[in-house]
């Protein structure tokens, strides 16, 4: 008795083609948007520093190290500036000669993650500026614009959805275009032969060139896109706290400490720095014994503490080698209570740090910010020929099989292995998940009108 299979390989080629179609057409066009504003964004740091280099450096002359005053007298010439009296939450001393301290505020009327900060000069104390800033990285009301359109298109959390659908899907586009260029033969056209196939054909060799080129910055975008998405990023820090592989973080909790703490060391401690927890002269002692306990980044934060909470200084510095250690230091005996250092991350831990820092174009400066432009622009480019190619192919009324034919014409062991991959992703990356349904839904409806044409045709 002879028994026959249906062919595995050319039902494959056709379903990876009919999807690589899919994200091209559907998700193509946020894709492309995200890759603009990701190349703006790579590209405005220098007019950034120019644009607020008043408030960003200061106007004293022999500016150095030891001509800066003590923290607490610039934190004072902020609090006169506003007329409050009231703490900062945060501050980040001068990283160098020459640069301001920014005395950073919490306001009911600010976003996650953004404080008002005043620039003073460490020497003179003048006040050089006074606007919003944001996040770690600190980026100033420019940058912050163009993070926020390309983040969310400043919609807040609803509109992270483009964005995360945009990463959740790029990497398979790049993979099933690798895929389709591998067993596909490359399409000769005669030199000089303008018809409209033979631009679709050049286009199209374009196309594929262009994304194999480009692949590995594909794939890293598209993951370190995806871990500051809202379900996807969940997910995977989630996934890497179960597996123990979480960035480290210094504990703040008095209890803990306060149970095992060493009352003839706190007496010790308390002799050498007499200052009280709540005054200013409490940020100089801290930030003495940050520096005493190894942060010697020139970007480090200070961050008051709440009740019952330690002080928090960490460093800031995200450039390559990565300096982000942090120490948890008491707020009465000003003694280091915890401490953690870049150095004992956990391997993903690292590399979720310096992905997420190339992505962002600051591990490596001004070449990973150009490296980031080229992506983007090479992106662009990309799906402009995706779209070209389509359009032209439409205007020869060519008909293609789709998503469904595609998979019924599988044996069923590999379309319950695809079936099962496809629920696995879905559930890792919610925004992919629920935009295949659409995408096979969307197929559906197409295959029904086509076949109402046809039975009334």
């Amino acid at each position: 008795m002879t028994t026959h299979s249906k062919p595995v390989t050319p039902a494959l080629k056709t379903l990876v083609i009919r999807l690589h179609f899919y994200i091209g057409l559907l998700v193509g066009p946020f894709i492309f948007f995200a890759a603009l504003t990701g190349t703006l964004y790579a590209l405005t740091p220098a007019l950034e520093q120019a644009m607020y280099r008043d408030a960003l450096t200061t106007a004293s002359d022999n500016a150095s190290e030891t001509s800066a005053q003590p923290l607490s007298r610039q934190i004072a010439a902020a609090q006169d500036y506003l007329d409050d009296s009231a703490l900062p939450s945060a501050v980040r001393p001068a990283p160098e000669p020459g640069a301001t301290t920014r005395v950073m505020f919490a306001e009911p009327s600010l976003g996650a993650g953004e404080h008002r900060a005043i620039f003073v000069d460490p020497q003179s104390l003048e006040i050089r500026g006074d606007m919003t800033v944001y996040g770690t990285s600190g980026v100033l009301p420019l940058r912050r614009i163009i993070d926020q359109i390309h983040r969310s298109l400043m919609q807040g959390d609803p509109g992270r959805l483009y964005s995360e659908l945009a990463a959740s899907w790029m990497w398979l586009a790049a993979l099933g275009g690798l895929a389709i260029w591998a067993v596909t033969p490359s399409p000769r056209v005669e030199p000089g032969k303008q018809t409209r196939t033979a631009r679709r054909l050049r286009t199209r060799r374009r196309h594929s060139l262009l994304g194999l080129f480009l692949l590995v910055g594909l794939l890293a975008l598209s993951a370190t896109g995806m871990t500051w998405s809202k379900y996807a990023g969940d997910n995977f820090f989630t996934m890497l706290k179960a597996a123990g592989w979480g960035t480290p973080r210094v504990s703040q909790s008095l209890e803990a400490h306060d149970a095992a703490f060493d009352a003839h060391a706190e007496h010790a401690m308390a002799d050498a720095l007499p200052s009280a927890p709540g005054s200013l002269e409490a940020f100089d002692a801290v930030e003495r014994q940050a520096r005493a306990a190894g942060l010697d980044a020139g970007k480090i934060e200070l961050l008051v503490p709440s009740d019952n909470q330690a002080w928090k200084v960490r460093e800031i510095d995200r450039s390559w080698p990565s300096q982000v250690d942090e120490v948890a230091i008491h707020p009465q005996s000003f003694q280091v209570l915890d401490q953690v250092r870049f150095s004992d991350y956990p391997p993903a831990a690292k590399l979720t740090r310096w992905g997420i820092d190339g992505h962002m174009g600051i591990l490596f400066g001004l070449p990973n910010q150009l490296l980031l432009a080229t992506l983007g622009i090479g992106i662009m480019t990309m799906v402009g020929w995706g779209y070209a190619m389509w359009w032209r192919r439409r205007a020869l009324n060519r008909d293609s099989q789709t998503l469904w034919q595609a998979l019924l014409e599988l044996p069923l062991s590999v379309l319950a292995l695809i079936s099962l991959v496809a629920l696995l992703l879905g559930l890792a990356m919610p925004v992919m998940g629920v935009s295949l349904i659409v995408f096979l839904t969307v197929d559906a409806l197409r295959t029904l009108v086509a076949a109402r044409r046809s039975a009334t045709g």
